[in-house]
């Protein structure tokens, strides 16, 4: 089992888009700071501006949304789930890339954290 923090700027909208388009279920809430969210094995920290990851550093670094690092997600359909989620109005950094591995796309979620969509060459 693995947990990830994704810092967020809305806690209750990054579940609702986890939840709602990624096939994420609950599994505790202290809203407006934090959701925590489950996958299989991977359960996600929504980590808001409220939580206490979103506090200052001593040199006054805040954490912020975003960047490279990502969490992937398999998918079984990869054109399904890419026109599931255009429909419901999610943005995509890139179009379908395919490799040896198989195919993948980066969505990202309301605060603009990065989910990699990946289907296995085969699946």
């Amino acid at each position: 089992m693995a947990s990830v923090r994704y810092m967020v700027r809305d806690a209750a909208a990054a579940r609702d888009f986890y939840v709602d388009l990624l096939g994420f279920t609950v599994v505790e809430e202290h809203l407006p700071a934090i959701a925590i969210v489950r996958r299989g094995d991977l359960i996600l920290w929504l980590a808001g501006p409220p939580s206490s990851a979103g506090r200052a550093m001593p040199d006054g670094r805040v954490s912020e949304p975003g960047g490279w690092n990502r969490i992937v997600v398999e998918v079984e359909d990869i054109d399904g789930t890419v026109t599931r989620l255009r429909t419901a109005g999610a943005k995509f950094r890139n179009d379908i890339v395919k490799g040896p591995g198989g195919s993948q796309i980066l969505v990202e979620d309301p605060s603009g954290n990065a989910v990699e969509l990946f289907q296995p060459r085969g699946g």
